[in-house]
């Protein structure tokens, strides 16, 4: 999914981000899962359904966006957790106005949620019908991607250890990036 395009066309105009960070998480073989050992739940009934949906859920103050990738019933979700602004960069600015650095502006799943204007009624939305879409972006080589163990899991056993976060490297709008 590096690499490709998060197409939001709001009432505004076209939000558009290329996704540089992701997270994988595997159901119910992966305690930092929301669906581990297949809990299903109003939360994560989405995931149990047919890949390609939008699995979003709150968190504190924020929207968090996945993309469901399992087969029905396999529960297998990627976080989208950064992209990099390529089209609306003004009115994402509008809409997290409190943020001063540009690379602050969508390098969380919380911040780029915000940002590119994605609330809580995109649960079950499929990913690939307007107005929230993934377009195809550029291919990337597997030299410009690391990976690391997750971010926020800390509370998740072993699976706390997993290098299931891939990102761009030196992207700066990557979470916790270190020039």
């Amino acid at each position: 999914m590096l690499g490709k395009l998060i197409v939001h066309e709001t009432k505004e105009q076209i939000l558009v981000g290329k996704i540089v960070e992701t997270e994988a998480y595997q159901g119910s073989n992966d305690e930092a899962a929301h669906s581990f050992k297949n809990l299903r739940t109003k939360r994560t009934d989405i995931m149990f359904k047919d890949p390609g949906r939008v699995y979003c859920y709150q968190m504190h103050t924020h929207v968090l966006i996945n993309v469901v990738a399992g087969p029905a019933e396999t529960p297998h979700a990627i976080l989208i957790r950064a992209v990099e602004p390529v089209a609306g960069l003004d009115q994402m600015i509008l809409n997290r106005s409190h943020i001063k650095n540009k690379f602050n502006l969508t390098n969380g799943p919380g911040k780029l949620t915000k940002a590119m204007d994605i609330s809580m009624a995109y649960y079950g939305h499929h990913w690939s019908q307007k107005p929230l879409y993934i377009s195809k972006g550029i291919n990337i080589n597997a030299f410009e991607i690391e990976t690391s163990p997750r971010i926020g899991i800390a509370n998740s056993g072993e699976a706390a250890h997993y290098p299931w976060r891939f990102f761009l490297k030196h992207n700066p709008y990557v979470s916790n990036y270190r020039k």
